[in-house]
């Protein structure tokens, strides 16, 4: 079984229903299915072969559910690029991978006109510009109903973040249909007709709801731009059932002036990922949308490790912490905790979380070294740190590399953020070590208030103590207006506030 068969099969059923909605433009299965032929059509008469891999730089759009369909029906290995990334992200992740081709959004046609005198391997740069959609009708409608194998490559994903470089991760159509079919397991069932809103890039997590959709004859809503009355708008009005939400996303929706007063009775599930959430930004979600959010923990490595429901994430349970958890084990992913030599640490006690799934990497692309540093006879090593209590609940602390040790005691940044953010003034904050002559490190605090409202050094520090005790406290709160900075999927980029603190520091750790 293949991605391209399966999504071939539902275009065929579901071929009157609508399939992908942008602002206006409405397509139903079978033009959305021809639109991907004609651009399959079009990649091949460039003399593109099946397995050659073509980057693409786009926002949410129908024109980017084009190439979702395209490039599997040409079976292309698709590589896709994230908007928010710099230029020089975007010409390392096309050249490491080898592409052939590079598929750009019309207002990003600036940033990669010189790619082809750069990389040696890239042939082709087809801009959608105006004469788009011109180009899209002279190409041939016919499927070209190529062969393929449930072992051949369908996407090529980054690891995530805007600094250094970033690792490409092969899924097979095979793999990309068991991770697929793992995020959709404990959701509840998609019914024709149902829609999911992209707010969040499809290039990113938002992809993974595509496909699932497509199959169940569900229908896909493109928002290129997260415009927090916007959505909340589009939601109501489009009576949306599903989407993905980054907890940053979440918290901003929470304070939409509007929100509370909507109809929220269509939707049947909010899926948060791709980062940590604090407990009021959950409770919160919760008392506003009800019964529909959900959670659940993996990476780009390996998927779907950790999964929960509002009945799991919201319930008294003894012996464990739900709220501060992200999931129970998934029935279908082998998860334990190890210590520094790769061993299995007892139950309760913290270590990193190494995971194997049906929805994994093999390695990382053309890098064997850095798939032997993460990958230990088929576990994948995430380098988060965490726990799992008796009844199957996982807990992530942090990222090894983000602890902070002050005072010879470890601090876990994500601790204090989630008690900085229960302020009843606090919007956003992040928490990362900095140096301290006496302690080696210490927790600085950058928080963000709520519009109109204030936020005092003092009180931060006097709430970390009170839930977390004197050594936990920042020696350092910032209070700003300017939103944090954030990865293209909405993780606060803890690196770029902590850098100017360590200039002149040949370590990005302090002894005491």
């Amino acid at each position: 079984m293949d991605v391209t068969s399966v999504m071939r099969r539902a275009a065929s059923f579901f071929a009157d229903r609508e399939a992908v909605v942008q602002g206006v433009d409405r397509l139903t299965f079978a033009r959305a299915w021809e639109r991907g032929c004609r651009l399959a059509n079009g990649l091949i008469a460039l003399g593109l072969k099946p397995g050659e891999r073509v980057a693409v730089l786009e926002d949410n759009s129908k024109e980017a559910a084009d190439f979702f369909l395209g490039a599997g029906i040409a079976n292309l290995v698709r590589v896709p690029l994230y908007p928010r990334n710099s230029r020089e992200a975007h010409l390392h992740m096309v050249g490491h991978t080898g592409c052939s081709a590079l598929v750009v959004g019309g207002n990003y046609g600036h940033e990669v006109a010189d790619f082809k005198g750069q990389l040696a391997d890239l042939r082709h740069i087809l801009v959608r510009d105006q004469g788009y959609e011109r180009w899209l009708a002279a190409q041939s409608p016919e499927d070209p109903m190529l062969r393929i194998r449930p072992e051949d490559n369908y996407i090529i994903r980054h690891t995530g973040g805007t600094t250094g470089r970033s690792k490409g991760v092969a899924y097979t159509h095979k793999a990309w249909l068991a991770c697929n079919r793992d995020w959709f397991y404990n959701y509840p069932p998609v019914e024709p007709g149902d829609k999911c809103l992209h707010m969040g890039p499809i290039s990113h997590a938002s992809g993974y709801l595509f496909m699932p959709m497509w199959v169940w004859g569900g229908c896909s809503v493109m928002v290129d731009k997260f415009e927090p009355a916007d959505v909340v708008e589009i939601m109501e009005k489009e009576a949306i059932a599903y989407l993905f939400a980054a907890p940053t996303m979440v918290n901003v929706l929470n304070h939409e002036p509007t929100v509370r007063g909507r109809d929220w009775s269509k939707l049947k599930c909010m899926f948060i990922a791709a980062a940590p959430i604090s407990d009021a930004t959950a409770l919160t979600a919760h008392e506003i949308f009800g019964d529909r959010i959900y959670q659940g923990y993996g990476q780009t490595e390996v998927l779907l490790v950790s999964f929960m429901g509002p009945r799991q994430w919201f319930a008294e349970v003894e012996g464990s912490t739900p709220l501060r958890s992200c999931g129970l084990i998934m029935p279908f992913a082998d998860v334990e905790i190890w210590d520094e030599n790769n061993q299995p640490v007892p139950p309760g006690r913290p270590g990193q979380i190494v995971a194997r799934t049906d929805g994994q990497m093999t390695g990382f692309w053309n890098d064997p070294e850095a798939t032997k540093q993460r990958m230990v006879d088929d576990w994948v090593l995430t380098g988060d740190i965490g726990t799992i209590d008796k009844n199957g609940y996982l807990y992530l602390l942090d990222r090894a590399d983000d602890m902070i040790i002050s005072g010879g005691f470890n601090i876990w940044p994500m601790e204090l953020e989630n008690a900085i953010a229960a302020h009843p003034e606090v919007m956003e904050v992040a928490v990362f070590g900095i140096p301290d002559p006496r302690w080696g490190e210490t927790p600085c605090a950058v928080v963000v208030p709520k519009p109109g409202g204030h936020v005092d050094e003092a009180d931060v520090i006097q709430l970390c103590i009170d839930r977390l005790g004197s050594y936990k406290k920042p020696g350092k709160v910032v209070v700003r207006d300017e939103p944090l900075p954030k990865t293209p999927v909405g993780k606060i980029k803890r690196r770029d506030l902590r850098e100017p603190y360590w200039v002149g520091h040949t370590r990005r750790v302090a002894g005491s």
